[in-house]
């Protein structure tokens, strides 16, 4: 269950310690206290989609961090999969910090983590109903979703849904191959002719490189030429002129004559010397480059005209030698696919049959789960509406069969008729906002306890409920928070009347600044409150006992 929560800076929370207990948690206080920027928090650290424009105005970063105690063990054998464990006393510590510069820093039980894996730890932890989810009702896909967790086919769905996708691969594969016969001849003919282009050119890989530095030589071979010469020339020296060889030859000589009397003076001799070697050496690779250094002007209009052509393909096959020769490789393979293609073909009507045969084999599986789960569904659900102060109530889980999906074959969908004498219809099209309240409590009570999930969290599960239908919405809430933690924030205050642990939640204003207070309870304090919440601004003592005989009727004094 959620333990503890500690906000800080987000909206016009400064810094907030919340503390849950199991059982029934509720959360009131004025329109605008903070209620929404609670759930918005728990959802912020459970790695869901979030705004820099929840940090609080002057802070530079906000952070929410959530302790989960007494984590199951299909809890924790769920969570390993994500490789998300619990600590050694069986807790689960999640951290969030958003910064003004966009930066998110996730932590799981103090390790670095990622936002992507607080989301996965938050699905196995924590299920949160918040006020568009009713609206969510409405939607035909979603209905899957309630009957498949009833069916308990999780693992068949899994199955079937990896069957289906390898019959769409065969059958995509399939279609792309019956072209008729006409278009695979253009087709060959279009392949035939790049494939012949591209061998006959015979790229290489960086060959044009190879070519340019080339062109740039022969483009300046009269240049290189006398450099040689001109280099040469003063090593050996030119027209009689005392060449640098020897030169230094007579400077190591003298060198050499002075160290037989002056050692000091022998390393700068060996010196001498040996530069005179190393300048014969080079005076030789100088007079080879001169002599092997020979081109023709038809060896640059050579290089040119290769150039042009690999210019001219590069433009039709890719920029580079490789994507040329990859271009070349693909034409390969698909001209070879389509003349072998009637034999594929064949072989994938074969494993379109097979596969299809088998996709049928597991729809029939899960429509017969299905089947079973809608008529415990229907009969659970009806129940639960009754009690949740629908007595007339007609509901039903519509089925039909349909093609191959994702989803199986099936088309489901809830019908109800909320009124005596009505026909069923569909949710979107009768179920006012009060009722789609209690629907969606039905159907949470029916699969409380199959989902896997420890704590379930309502945002304003009763809006649109007053008297009666509230108070049996409370009863309800209660009844399941004896199997699982429920955090509730609500306006009602027959819900309020039920907590095992109440909440009020206060803003105020100090030096321009907004504040919000979380406070918890005590038996006075829920007296004003759920006074407060029946009779607004001033509160009478009328009102406070009214408010002590609904805590007495809950069993709460």
């Amino acid at each position: 269950m959620l333990l503890g929560l500690k906000i800080e800076n987000i909206a016009i929370i400064e810094s907030a310690d919340i503390e849950f207990d199991s059982g029934l948690n509720v959360l009131t206080g004025e329109t605008g206290a903070g209620k929404s920027i609670i759930i918005d928090s728990i959802n912020a650290v459970l790695g869901e989609r979030t705004s820099r424009e929840l940090i609080r105005t002057g802070a530079q970063s906000a952070s929410v961090t959530a302790l989960f105690s007494g984590v199951s063990a299909d809890t924790a054998a769920r969570l390993k999969e994500y490789d998300i464990e619990p600590d050694e006393d069986g807790n689960i510590l999640l951290r969030r910090t958003l910064g003004l510069d966009g930066k998110n820093t996730c932590r799981i039980n103090g390790v670095p983590s990622n936002v992507a894996a607080l989301r996965q730890a938050g699905h196995e932890l924590i299920n949160i109903h918040g006020q568009h989810d009713n609206q969510a009702l409405m939607a035909p896909e979603k209905h899957f979703e309630f009957i498949d967790c009833i069916a308990d086919d999780a693992e068949l769905l899994e199955e079937y849904r990896e069957k289906f996708r390898e019959l769409c691969s065969y059958i995509r594969e399939r279609d792309s191959l019956k072209t008729d016969e006409s278009e695979k001849l253009r087709r060959l003919d279009l392949l035939d002719y790049q494939i012949n282009e591209l061998e006959q050119a015979d790229i290489r890989p960086g060959e044009r490189d190879e070519l340019n530095e080339r062109k740039t030589l022969l483009q300046n071979c009269e240049r290189v030429t006398a450099s040689l010469r001109a280099a040469y020339d003063i090593l050996q020296g030119a027209d009689d002129s005392f060449g640098v060889i020897s030169a230094i030859g007579d400077c190591a000589g003298n060198a050499e004559d002075a160290a037989r009397f002056y050692k000091d003076v022998e390393p700068a001799a060996k010196t001498l010397r040996n530069v005179g070697y190393e300048l014969e050496d080079c005076a030789g690779e100088l007079r080879s480059a001169i002599e092997d250094f020979s081109y023709d002007t038809s060896e640059l209009e050579e290089i040119e005209a290769r150039l042009d052509e690999l210019f001219r393909l590069s433009v039709k096959y890719g920029s580079t030698e490789d994507e040329m020769l990859s271009f070349l490789d693909s034409a390969r393979e698909e001209r070879n696919k389509i003349a072998l293609s009637d034999e594929r073909v064949k072989e994938l009507d074969t494993l379109v049959s097979s596969t299809k045969a088998e996709v049928r084999a597991l729809a029939e599986k899960l429509t017969a789960a299905r089947e079973k789960a809608s008529r415990e569904f229907e009969r659970g659900v009806t129940e639960q509406l009754e009690f949740l102060d629908m007595p007339s109530v007609s509901f039903k889980v519509n089925r039909e069969k349909t093609p191959f999906t994702i989803n199986g074959a099936d088309n489901i969908e809830f019908l109800i008729s909320a009124n005596a004498g009505e026909t069923l219809k569909p949710l979107a099209k009768i179920a006012s906002g009060g009722e789609l309240s209690r629907i969606m409590l039905a159907i949470k009570s029916v699969i409380a306890g199959r989902d896997g999930l420890d704590t379930m969290i309502f945002d304003e599960i009763d809006a649109g409920l007053s008297g009666r239908a509230a108070q049996k919405v409370a009863m309800k809430l209660k009844e399941v928070s004896r199997g699982r933690q429920v955090i509730c924030v609500t306006h009602s205050a027959q819900i309020a009347a039920q907590a095992d642990c109440h909440m009020r939640i206060s803003k105020s204003v100090s030096d321009g600044k907004t504040y919000t207070k979380v406070e918890r309870l005590d038996t006075e304090g829920r007296k004003y409150e759920i006074a407060r919440i029946t009779g607004g601004l001033d509160v009478t003592e009328l009102q406070l006992k009214s408010a002590e005989e609904m805590l007495r009727n809950a069993g709460n004094l």
